[in-house]
C-alpha cells in the first residue's frame, strides 16, 4: 500500500428517491429466498474521465448522487428494507423510501499514482468501498455506493449490493439506469419489472444439514489471458470437436485442471465446478419481452468429474466437461421448475473440492458511463473464506484478453498453480 497517499471521506448518508415512496411490500422470489444470496457483492469501477464532461464543471460524486436519487423512483426495491425472515423463505422487501447508502470520498493523489488500481493494489479497497455507520449490518442495506474523486479528475466507484435482490445482470442494469440518468436522459432505457411472481416455484424439498462455512486459506492469485492465445484454443477446439466453444470455456478449463494439478487430490476423489448461469431465455414465455427483469435468474450448473480425468485430460477434454454441462441446463432448470428433483440445486456446499466460477464481462458493468466514458477497470471482490473461486474480467482498458481473478489454492500449493497457469498462457 502507498503510505503517502490520503483518501477523506467527507459526507456519508441516505440518499431517498426523488420522489415519494409508494409503502408496497414486494414479494420475492423462489430463487431470491436462497438463503445463501444474503450477503453484499462488493466491487470497485475504475473511470479515468475520458469523457467531455469536465467542461461543465460537474463533480463526479454529485452527478451520480443526484442521479441515484432519480433511479431510485424507478427501482424502490433498492431504497428499501428487508422484512420477514429469509431462513424460512419469507423475506419481502418493503419500498420504505429509507433509501441507499452513499458515501462522497476524495483521494490526495491521482490515479497514475496508484497505477490505475491495477494489482497489486496500492490502496486497500476498504478503503474505497462504502461501511455502513458502525453496528449497522451491511446486507439490512439493498444498495451502498461510494464516490471517491481523485486529483486527476478521474474516480472510483465502489458499489456493495446485496445478492437477494438481484443478480449480476440485474445490479449492472440498475448501475446502468444511474448511469443513463447521470448523463442527462429523462427515463432509463431498460424499463424495469419486479414481475418476481413468474419465478419458477417449485415445493419445498426437505433442508439437508446447513452448509459448512470453514475457512480453508486460499490465496488471491491474478493473471491475464492474451486475446491471441483464447483464439487458438478456440480454433483447436474447433477443428478436433466441431463445436464453437467461448472464452469462459477455455479460461475456466485451465483453472480447473491447473487447480486439480495443483492441490493432488487423490486420482478418484470427486472435483466439482459451479457456475450460475442466467435462465432469462428458459422464461421467454412469461418474462416481458423487453426485458428489464432485474432479480435472481440463474441455475448453479455443476460439473463433477474425478480428479485423475481433470487433471490428466488435455485442456480440450476438460473444455468438453464444461460444455456438456452447459448443455445440461435446459433440462435441469426444467426439472426444478416442476419439482422433479429430490435434492435441492440451489442448495450449495462449500467444500474444499468445489470451484465456483462467475464471468464478469458479460454482465453490463463495462458499458457504464455517468458522462466521462466508460470504466477503465473493473475489480469484484465477490470471495469468502469458505469458497474456492475464479472470476473472469478484464484487464485494464489499454490492455486487451481477459483477466482471470482466483482465490482457490492454499499458500502451500501456491506456486505450484501459478505454474500450471503460465505454463499454458
Amino acid at each position: 500500500m502507498l503510505s503517502s497517499i490520503t483518501l477523506a471521506r467527507k459526507s456519508q448518508s441516505f440518499v431517498v428517491p426523488a420522489a415519494p415512496a409508494s409503502g408496497e411490500t414486494l414479494e420475492l422470489s423462489a430463487i431470491d429466498h436462497v438463503p445463501g444470496l444474503r450477503h453484499t457483492v462488493r466491487s470497485l469501477h475504475v473511470f479515468r474521465r475520458n469523457g467531455d464532461r469536465s467542461a461543465d464543471g460537474a463533480r463526479p460524486a454529485e452527478v451520480i448522487r443526484a442521479a441515484l436519487s432519480r433511479a431510485l423512483v424507478e427501482y424502490p426495491a433498492f431504497a428499501g428494507r428487508f422484512v420477514g425472515s429469509v431462513a424460512a423463505g419469507e423475506a419481502c422487501v418493503a419500498c420504505t423510501g429509507d433509501g441507499a447508502w452513499f458515501v462522497e470520498a476524495a483521494a490526495g493523489c491521482s490515479l497514475e499514482d496508484v497505477n490505475g488500481l491495477d494489482y497489486p493494489l496500492m490502496v486497500c479497497e476498504e478503503e474505497l468501498l462504502p461501511a455502513p455507520e458502525e453496528g449497522v449490518d451491511p446486507t439490512t442495506i439493498p444498495v451502498m455506493m461510494q464516490v471517491t474523486e481523485f486529483t486527476c479528475g478521474g474516480f472510483v466507484v465502489g458499489l456493495v449490493a446485496v445478492h437477494t435482490l438481484a443478480d449480476g445482470l440485474g445490479a449492472a442494469q440498475f448501475i446502468n439506469a444511474i448511469a443513463e440518468l447521470a448523463r442527462g436522459l429523462d427515463r432509463p432505457t431498460v424499463a424495469p419489472v419486479w414481475a418476481r411472481a413468474v419465478i419458477p416455484n417449485p415445493p419445498k424439498l426437505p433442508q439437508g444439514p446447513p452448509p459448512s462455512f470453514q475457512s480453508f486459506g486460499f490465496q488471491h492469485f491474478a493473471t491475464d489471458v492474451s486475446a491471441d492465445c483464447i483464439a487458438h484454443v478456440k480454433a483447436e477446439y474447433f477443428q478436433v470437436m466441431g463445436q464453437y466453444c467461448s472464452t469462459f470455456d477455455v479460461a475456466i478449463a485451465k483453472v480447473w485442471q491447473a487447480r486439480t494439478r495443483a492441490i493432488k487430490y487423490s486420482p478418484e476423489a470427486e472435483v466439482k465446478i459451479c457456475f450460475f448461469a442466467n435462465t432469462r431465455h428458459l422464461l421467454t414465455h412469461v418474462l416481458p419481452k423487453d426485458g428489464g427483469f432485474y432479480g435472481n435468474c440463474f441455475y448453479p450448473v455443476t460439473v463433477t468429474s474425478t480428479a485423475k480425468d481433470v487433471a490428466t485430460a488435455g485442456l480440450l477434454g476438460v473444455i468438453r466437461m464444461i460444455r456438456d454441462g452447459k448443455a445440461r441446463l435446459t433440462l435441469e432448470f426444467a426439472k426444478w421448475a416442476s419439482g422433479d428433483v429430490k435434492i435441492d440445486p440451489y442448495q450449495l456446499t462449500f467444500e474444499h473440492n468445489v470451484l465456483f466460477v462467475s464471468d464478469w464481462t458479460r454482465l453490463g458493468f463495462f458499458e457504464v458511463d455517468y458522462g466521462w466514458g466508460a470504466p477503465s477497470h473493473i475489480i469484484p471482490f465477490n470471495y469468502a473464506h469458505y469458497m474456492a473461486v475464479a472470476v473472469l474480467g478484464a484487464p485494464p482498458m489499454q490492455k486487451k484478453g481477459t483477466r482471470v481473478m482466483t482465490q482457490c489454492v492454499e499458500e502451500k500449493h501456491l506456486n505450484e498453480f501459478r505454474n500450471e497457469m503460465k505454463g499454458f498462457f
